[in-house]
Formats: C-alpha cells, structure tokens, sequence
C-alpha cells in the first residue's frame, strides 16, 4: 500500500485522512484518537500549515494538541521550497511520531513541498511507522492522486474535475473531503471514472478515516465516509463525453459508512460494525 518500502519487522504508520472541520474543543475525538495512536504523553507531533495562509494555524494546533496530552508538539513552517532543503528542519520531521497537515489549499501542498527532500522524507516516516494525518486540503493531499479542485453537484461531467499529484503515501484511494457539506458526488466520480483502480473516498465534515497497515479503515467521527468502488464497473462513457456533458457510469459499488464502520481496501469488503477486524481474518 506504501509506496516507500517499509523495513522489515516495521509496521507502517497509519494514514489518517479527515473531512475538514474536525470539532476541536467540546468533543475532539478525531484528533485525541490520533494523539493516543501518536503515544499519548510521549506523542512528538510535527504540524506542517503549509496549505494555509492564516498566521495562526500553526500554533492553533500546537495548543489543541498539547491540551489533548501530546508530549511534544511543534508546527513547522515550510513556505517556500528552499524550506523544504533545510537539514534543521528535516531533522526535527525525523524526531516526529506523527505528523499532522493542515486544511487551506491542497495546491500550495504540492507546488510548495511536491519532489523535496521533505515529502520524500514524509513518505520514508510514513513507511518506519510514523503516522500521518491531514484535515481538509491536507487530507486530499495524502494519497498519489489528488484532486485539485473541481465543480459541486451530484453528476460526474467532463471537465468538472482536475486532478495533480499529491505526497504518495498510498495509490489505493483518491480522496474528497466536505462531501456532502459541498456536493462533491460528482466530482469524485468523474475522478474515478479517469481511474477505476482506486476507491472513492468522499469524507464529511467531522469524520476521519484511520487507515492502518493491514489496510483496514475504520471511520471516527460524527458525520460518513462514501466508499466508490470503481473496480468492478461495467461501462464507462468518459472517452465519448464532450467537455461538461454528463458521464454514463455502470456498475459502481457504493457503501456509505458511519463510526465504527470499516472497509477492507486490499479485499474491498466494507463492515458494518467493531468486529471488521475478524471478519476480515475470516474472508481472507
């Protein structure tokens, strides 16, 4: 699942994407379940703001984090890419038992920190078992494949969709993220029907998908996660749309999961409840 090689007798770390405007003060359960999943009171967390342009991003989270518990907490600044070279910098990502990207534009993600040292070093983390999580733009930017931006509605059309590269911790899924506060359907669709190979994941507001290295994702969160499954579709009409007529689309599975809820990425098996773990071990 990890495109960087995880070392023998290592684990690799979680892959944490979140819808976006995740509760941060009255029930933050999304992001104390990471801090514990980081180590709790011996978690060092490494914040990237990059996406945003607010000043105080960084150091908004380096609090939340802190009030949750996290040992040690530090929000690094990567704004230009001549940032992304600096060994300081590097060495303190090194240091990190989870690493955390925050929401603003996914497309100051890939043109700032895309082919540095720095996302190669975010991959290799990733691959020793340091777990990596994004909210919003930062979510979108966690897999191979990420949408750039696109047009809202229900209906797949041609053009409404660009996609970029993004960090490359994975190529199982493309991700989008306020779905259903937005409308993204659509989008996602016409994503998937430019590749069939990953699976959809469309991410509410408040909801998290935990994705560990047995490549079981389980849902946290109060809102749902859409789960597209492309790989079995049976027609698919994007070669003969003209630019921002409706795509034709045959044969897609769709699952939509709540917390608790789990889906299987490697055997595309979704369950609906706390035991997917050995139901999984049953069906493999």
């Amino acid at each position: 699942m990890c495109p960087s090689q995880v070392p023998e007798g290592v684990e690799r770390g979680y892959i944490i994407p979140i819808g976006g405007a995740e509760e941060k003060e009255h029930d933050p359960r999304i992001l104390k379940r990471f801090v514990e999943l980081c180590g709790g009171a011996k978690a060092d967390i490494v914040v990237i703001p990059t996406a945003s342009r607010l000043p105080d991003t960084g150091s908004r989270y380096e609090r939340i984090f802190g009030e949750l518990g996290a040992g040690r907490v530090k929000a690094l600044d990567f704004d230009t890419r001549r940032d992304c070279f600096e060994e300081n910098r590097l060495a303190r990502m090194e240091e990190a038992t989870g690493i955390f990207f925050t929401g603003g534009n996914q497309l100051r993600l890939t043109t700032i920190l895309g082919g540095t040292p720095m996302a190669k070093l975010v991959r290799l983390q990733n691959a020793r078992g340091v777990h990596t999580a994004g909210t919003s733009a930062g979510a979108s930017f966690l897999s191979e494949h990420m949408i750039a931006f696109g047009q809202e509605g229900a209906i797949p059309t041609l053009g409404c969709v660009s996609l970029a590269p993004g960090l490359g911790l994975t190529n199982r899924f493309i991700i989008d993220q306020h779905f259903r506060q937005r409308d993204r359907l659509g989008r996602l669709l016409s994503a998937l029907a430019f590749n069939p190979f990953s699976v959809g994941l469309g991410l509410d507001e408040d909801t998290a998908a935990f994705i560990g290295p047995d490549n079981l994702l389980e849902v946290e969160g109060k809102g749902g996660i859409t789960v597209v499954d492309a790989a079995n579709i049976e027609y698919s009409g994007i070669d003969e749309a003209d630019a921002g007529q409706p795509i034709c689309l045959l044969g897609l599975t769709v699952h939509i999961l709540v917390a608790g809820a789990s889906f299987n990425l490697h055997t595309r098996k979704a369950f609906p409840g706390p035991d997917a773990r050995s139901w999984t071990s049953a069906s493999t």
